[in-house]
């Protein structure tokens, strides 16, 4: 700290900073803050064509700035422009004394559009988020870089800020308290053009598998806010009259079982009797969810309907070889329709590309999909995140090439696979053709249905929004789309349960948009295809 002019100057990544609480020192003049949201590009998970059913814009609202922005002091006066929802006019840009822009990998298209605009406006821009962490050296031209977690590092910025010393760059080694972390500064949006609610309750991840940038970012600790908070973020959507699915954001949400158990979800369980069941929540978790009845029986009962788990392979090889040592040795398809049976759906990852990976793999993930029933199964190609064990790894065998895109399921790659690419990339194409065919989907979505235990369900609520989707899924899907006989097989079926059919209308619409973004990937692989043996004969660690 400089002594005399009181600045924090940067956080030393040698030194352990002093506590630094969010709560920000008063500010005597009034600063207009501009928080930007950059584009995503149309994804798997970003459902773009599936959310036109419900007349959604956006599937989650940016929560990471959304919490940034309650961090700021109150005189500050700020706006919140989701590209994902509506335009970024340089009206907007020029407004603001500082511009704030979060983003992911997958964003950084949008994310240097923005900061071209930026400064071509002499509009000074404040950046953070994991893109900006993983890859600071490409960002040096931004006014200032406020790294890792903002619990930390924000109000470093903000007290040089208000010492006139502001520096380029926080950064720490420190992971902060989440009991700190203010509910998010919902007013800063339009919630009705989101289709999702996101809510935070842990960061960090206890297993450490070899291609995830989440303990590199966030640690192996889990650490939590406490029951209240989550109590108080859920009453704060629930006063603006937020009524649907809310996504606990944690990347796995059962890392502190125990506490789970016995605090957050009897809590969550006794609000939702109180306030009616207005949300249904989904999240992330680990497959080892599976072996405490207890715990699913406990997060069924507050209102949990569908978990997102990494499944990556058929192989136990290929697990063990990336140190996903909790799913070794599993009966995948025992777990998962275990799941279904205690009332949440499984949504789940898959990957190939492993070392270990041989070329029979593409088949027995074929098979593992349909038989378990996962009808969201986001199949992609290993990449290797900057920071992570693997990335490491295939550093020290010269095998890297280009930078990650952030999309797993672009066919590209960012390291040199040991599988023949042509084989791999072939493979792959097989799988996801094969899985989101109509005939394949619609008879998964039936295995699902079958299976899932119902029962233990609030009372079914239909809205507006949802009459509006199958009607609009009648003629698109129905009348329009080839393979529409399988959809009115399924419908058909469904009409017995009013509870099967929403679900299966919901999963035609998804499988909609997925069919949509693969019809897009097959254009994709025809022109790479000229070009994958220049792609990954070239190698470049830049």
């Amino acid at each position: 700290m400089n002594e005399k002019s009181g600045c924090l100057s940067n956080l030393s990544m040698d030194k352990k900073p002093s506590r630094v609480l969010w709560q920000c020192p008063p500010y005597e003049n009034n600063m207009k803050i501009l928080l930007i949201n950059p584009e995503v590009p149309n994804t798997f998970w970003s459902l773009k064509s599936a959310l036109k059913f419900v007349s959604k814009n956006a599937l989650l609202p940016p929560l990471g700035l959304l919490t940034v922005a309650a961090m700021l002091p109150e005189s500050f006066e700020k706006k919140l422009i989701d590209m994902n929802t509506v335009p970024l006019y340089d009206r907007d840009i020029k407004w603001a004394d500082y511009v704030f822009i979060t983003g992911m990998v997958i964003q950084k298209n949008s994310v240097d559009r923005i900061i071209e605009r930026c400064k071509r406006l002499n509009v000074k821009i404040v950046a953070g988020g994991p893109l900006f962490t993983a890859f600071p050296e490409a960002y040096l031209k931004i006014d200032h870089l406020v790294l890792k977690e903002a619990e930390i590092t924000l109000p470093a910025f903000l007290r040089d800020l208000e010492n006139g010393c502001l520096e380029s760059f926080y950064t720490t080694r420190e992971k902060p308290d989440l009991k700190e972390t203010p509910i998010p500064q919902w007013d800063l949006i339009n919630m009705k053009k989101y289709a999702l609610m996101g809510i935070q309750y842990s960061r960090g991840c206890p297993f450490n598998c070899d291609f995830c940038d989440i303990t590199a970012l966030l640690g192996r600790k889990v650490r939590t806010k406490t029951t209240s908070q989550i109590i108080n973020e859920l009453e704060s959507l629930y006063v603006r009259k937020w009524r649907g699915d809310v996504f606990f954001v944690d990347d796995n949400f059962i890392g502190k079982r125990q506490q789970l158990k016995n605090e957050l979800l009897p809590a969550i369980i006794s609000w939702m009797e109180k306030r009616k069941h207005p949300f249904a929540f989904n999240t992330q978790v680990s497959i080892d969810m599976v072996d405490d009845e207890e715990l699913m029986t406990l997060m069924a009962r507050a209102g949990f309907d569908c978990v997102f788990i990494g499944i990556e392979s058929p192989n136990d090889s290929s697990l063990a070889e990336c140190n996903k040592t909790q799913n070794v040795g599993r009966d995948v398809v025992a777990a998962v329709k275990k799941i279904q049976r205690f009332g949440m759906q499984v949504q789940a990852g898959f990957i190939v590309g492993f070392d270990s990976d041989k070329p029979g793999v593409f088949d027995k993930l074929i098979s593992l999909i349909q038989d378990s029933g996962v009808v969201t199964a986001m199949v992609g190609l290993l990449n290797a995140p900057r920071g992570t064990k693997l990335y490491k790894k295939l550093m020290s065998e010269n095998r890297l090439t280009n930078p990650p895109t952030g999309d797993n399921m672009d066919y590209t790659m960012n390291f040199i696979p040991k599988m023949d690419i042509h084989q791999l990339l072939g493979g792959y194409q097989k799988v996801l053709n094969t899985i989101y065919s109509p005939k394949h989907y619609y008879k998964r979505i039936k295995i699902f249905l079958k299976n899932y235990n119902i029962s233990n369900k609030t009372r079914l609520k239909v809205s507006y929004s949802n009459i509006k989707a199958f009607f609009r899924s009648t003629w698109q899907i129905g009348m329009i789309e080839k393979g529409k006989i399988h959809y009115w097989m399924l419908i058909l079926w469904s009409l017995k349960s009013p509870r099967r059919l929403t679900l299966a209308v919901r999963l035609s619409i998804y499988g909609f948009h997925f069919r949509k973004m693969l019809e897009n990937l097959n254009n994709q692989m025809k022109e790479l295809a000229a070009t994958s043996s220049n792609q990954y004969n070239s190698v470049d660690h830049g």
